[in-house]
């Protein structure tokens, strides 16, 4: 039997349905054409357009560059942190005396703590294996610039290229974008540590905020112009 109480039952059923809930809210749902994604994905089409009428495109593979750096930044970050929290598993006692000093917080035993450590251990590697695969398709929609025809007068061809381009940068950038938010929902997973309604308060948060910046942000009216 896992060391539950139904509080913490309560608090990860939120934690998970919110998470799955959101992710089907902005990446399948019809307002997903509102989002921050869905304007970039339309100026990926439009600069996977342009890319194909310039006989030079430095701009473009460094644009690139940029992408892959930041990626890879992610992903070694989260390296590091699923190696500290490996560490963290066994050194739980010290861990443990340490956080029953704060204020507030609920006394929980050492099975309770390696759950709560295993289940942000999770959401890293998760987040690992997004940044990863975003990278290596990043990779590829370099390739296809690399290798696109200079010149092209087909119209329907040069368009299909465009499109076969844009689509493997927008695929890249949806799985970055997901383990981004999986770093915003394991940041929930910390006010576990302290007692489940705090986790089920910083879930909350963390909806709102991410709603807010993929919906309604400044940003995004950028992006479309508004």
């Amino acid at each position: 039997m896992l060391p539950l109480t139904p509080l913490d039952w309560v608090a990860v059923g939120w934690f998970f349905g919110g998470w799955l809930g959101y992710t089907g809210y902005a990446d399948y749902s019809r307002w997903h054409e509102g989002t921050v994604s869905a304007a970039m994905r339309r100026l990926y089409r439009q600069w996977m357009s342009e890319m194909l009428r310039r006989e030079l495109r430095i701009v473009d593979t460094q644009i690139f560059g940029n992408l892959l750096t930041g990626i890879g930044f992610f992903s070694s970050t989260t390296i590091l942190v699923i190696g500290g929290l490996i560490a963290a598993l066994g050194a739980a006692d010290q861990a443990m005396t340490t956080l029953s000093e704060l204020p507030f917080a609920v006394v929980q035993s050492q099975s309770l703590w390696e759950i709560k450590i295993l289940t942000l251990l999770t959401i890293f590697v998760y987040a690992f294996f997004k940044f990863a695969w975003a990278y290596r398709i990043y990779n590829y929609c370099s390739v296809m610039i690399g290798a696109a025809p200079i010149g092209l007068e087909d119209a329907a061809e040069r368009e299909s290229y465009a499109d076969r381009a844009s689509l493997l940068a927008s695929l890249a950038s949806r799985h970055f974008n997901r383990g981004l938010r999986a770093y915003f929902f394991a940041l929930a997973v910390l006010g576990w540590f302290i007692g489940p309604i705090v986790f089920i308060a910083a879930t909350t948060l963390v909806l709102v905020v991410i709603q807010r910046r993929e919906f309604r942000s400044q940003s995004l009216k950028a992006l479309r112009g508004d």
